[in-house]
């Protein structure tokens, strides 16, 4: 039984304070005590660590923690298991040597830095590459099933800008094998899981993170979650465009709350544009068509029927990076050289049917949907937004600058630098997963619950209720539209200084003007998806203001980040930080990269 049916069903006030009994030392807040319950009506559950976030990161890291004998709590805004971890098809890059017996972990340092455009961390880099075999052999014990070579080891594929076949798999649905995993795994822990529970903003008191505000999207209750310390497991932001592979609820909460709460976030104009989302039908575009297409063989040609990837990396053809294959499709879109619908052709229709059915089953259905069959004719792919490089800054430990808040997956930044390799992000959610949840539990084990400032609280359910209350102001649902489209429009993969500029001057107005005014048609709080898209939405403008505000200042190219006018003198091998200012501005100052093994040239 979760934690919300243990208090769901508590008949009386007298009861829920008996529930929530203070432990002898703990600060209390007196959420629950006589007429302020009347006043200000939210629940506080305790906990030693909390994980904000159930996907492939968030579920490792509770995994972990729990083996401290701590209690331990996971927050989840949708059902567990169905994060956006499961979406992730392609594979897990791990230097096995299984396939190509040269590959090490030295070599898959040097990709990772090279594909990073040197920009990573390489501290961070260095773990998740050392780490990676060791976290996917606890994947297997779990239970997880990999696809196999002849003689019965965990088989690996070729992805862009690898130097070895490194890449693991369970045919192209590899986070889906991880997720159903991972979910049977935390149900055999003494971890509790919230389901369906939006938490909105990390309080800190004392210098400290100690709790979240959170709503129960089920029943419309406020809730406080206090804890002695907090993983921010939340995810990317692919949400913010117009069109992306990500699920709904990839909106950005995870680097909002933070920046909110005054942590350091780091290179956040760094985002990946897969070279290959669906074209159509309209209600498709922008899901992912996994790189496994292009490991296997898959081929991209333009209306002419040339494979034009000739013309701009003739030595690894399609296997280039994510972010040099996405520009050159664009320029054969640019050029009149596109598919019918904007986009390009991928075709595997001259690989054997064997292959295709056996390593490629879940394209072969997608497409099927779409009247496609991928075994005979090509597919129509255009880029989508896809990852995040840049987030929550954090050490060797996953903790990020607020003593208390650890951070693990793609809320992160650091570990990918200026473009990630595909293949590396399913290995960083399982890798600093595991290293944030024993971060977090020695953390909790040393230090006791700090007091926490009731104000704060207040201030946030009234911020969440004056959204409901209000008599007149702006559909959240159009709201999101004209943010998504500017951010699409002005903020992609080809960049320049005035798009750049239009795009900040306009999200400060939808921060003052828009945000303030977010109106939900139905007053209801019980399972009301206006107020959810309300509650992010402000969370959105936040990630995307850093994001353009971040890109303005690059004025070179390095990675994803791509100008059209870029400064032929700027090299840009320097990271952004952004943290919000005393005037509760947005500060963005440039910060020397951390170099520990290979110098950029």
């Amino acid at each position: 039984m979760d934690g919300i049916a243990e208090y769901r069903f508590v008949p009386s006030i007298a009861s829920l304070k008996r529930f929530f009994l203070p432990r002898d030392g703990i600060p209390q807040d007196n959420s629950l005590g006589g007429q302020q319950l009347d006043e200000l009506p939210y629940k506080t559950i305790l906990c030693d660590v909390l994980v904000v976030g159930a996907g492939g990161a968030g579920c490792r890291a509770a995994i972990e923690a729990s083996k401290q004998n701590l209690d331990v709590i996971m927050l989840s805004k949708e059902l567990l298991g169905k994060a956006h971890t499961s979406m992730a098809e392609g594979g897990y890059n791990v230097s096995l040597g299984n396939v190509d017996p040269n590959d090490d972990v030295e070599t898959h340092f040097k990709d990772t830095i090279v594909g990073g455009n040197h920009l990573n961390n390489q501290e961070l880099a260095e773990i998740l590459v050392r780490d990676a075999s060791e976290r996917i052999y606890d994947l297997e014990e779990m239970g997880a099933v990999f696809d196999r070579t002849p003689e019965g080891k965990i088989a690996q594929r070729p992805f862009g800008k690898q130097s070895w076949r490194r890449t693991a798999y369970a045919s192209d649905r590899t986070g889906s094998e991880i997720m159903v995993t991972l979910t049977e795994a935390i149900r055999k822990t003494s971890v509790r899981v919230f389901d369906e529970v939006f938490a909105t903003k990390i309080l800190v008191e004392d210098g400290r993170a100690c709790g979240v505000c959170a709503v129960d999207l089920k029943y419309g209750d406020y809730i406080v979650f206090r804890a002695k310390s907090i993983i921010m497991a939340t995810g990317g932001a692919g949400r913010i465009f117009k069109v992306t592979s990500n699920a709904q609820l990839d909106v950005g909460d995870g680097y909002a709350m933070a920046y909110e709460a005054g942590a350091e976030l780091i290179d956040m104009e760094m985002i990946q544009f897969h070279p290959t989302g669906m074209v159509k039908p309209e209600s498709a575009k922008g899901r992912l068509v996994t790189e496994a297409v292009r490991g296997e063989g898959g081929i991209l040609l333009n209306n002419k029927g040339e494979r034009f990837m000739n013309n701009y990396y003739p030595k690894v053809m399609e296997l280039a990076g994510r972010d040099q294959v996405a520009r050159s499709i664009m320029k054969e879109v640019i050029a009149g050289r596109g598919s019918p619908d904007g986009g390009v052709y991928l075709s595997i229709a001259h690989l054997p049917k064997r292959i295709v059915e056996f390593r490629l089953e879940s394209m072969i259905e997608q497409f099927g949907d779409a009247g496609v069959d991928i075994r005979e004719e090509p597919m129509q792919v255009s880029p989508t937004a896809h990852h995040f490089m840049g987030g929550i800054s954090i050490d060797t430990k996953s903790q990020s600058s607020i003593p208390g808040l650890y951070a693990a997956g793609e809320c992160t930044g650091g570990v990918h630098g200026g473009n990630r390799l595909g293949g590396n992000a399913l290995a960083d959610t399982q890798v600093f997963g595991a290293l944030a949840g024993e971060s977090a539990a020695r953390f909790a084990k040393d230090h006791k619950h700090t007091g926490i400032n009731r104000q704060a609280i207040i201030a946030e359910f009234q911020r969440l209720e004056a959204m409901l209350t209000r008599k007149e102001g702006i559909s959240p649902a159009d709201a999101r539209d004209e943010l998504t489209e500017l951010m699409w429009n002005k903020v992609q993969i080809f960049r320049n200084e005035e798009d750049m500029e239009e795009a900040v001057k306009e999200l400060k107005r939808i921060e003052e003007e828009v945000v303030p005014k977010i109106k939900v048609q139905v007053s209801e709080k019980r399972f009301n998806p206006g107020w959810h898209q309300a509650i992010e939405f402000g969370h959105m403008v936040i990630t995307a203001r850093m994001v353009a505000e971040a890109a303005l200042l690059r004025k070179g190219n390095r990675g994803a980040h791509y100008r059209t006018d870029a400064d032929p003198n700027e090299k840009g091998y320097y990271n952004i930080i952004i943290e919000k200012d005393d005037n509760g501005e947005i500060a963005l100052r440039k910060k020397d990269l951390v170099i520990t093994r290979i110098t950029p040239p």
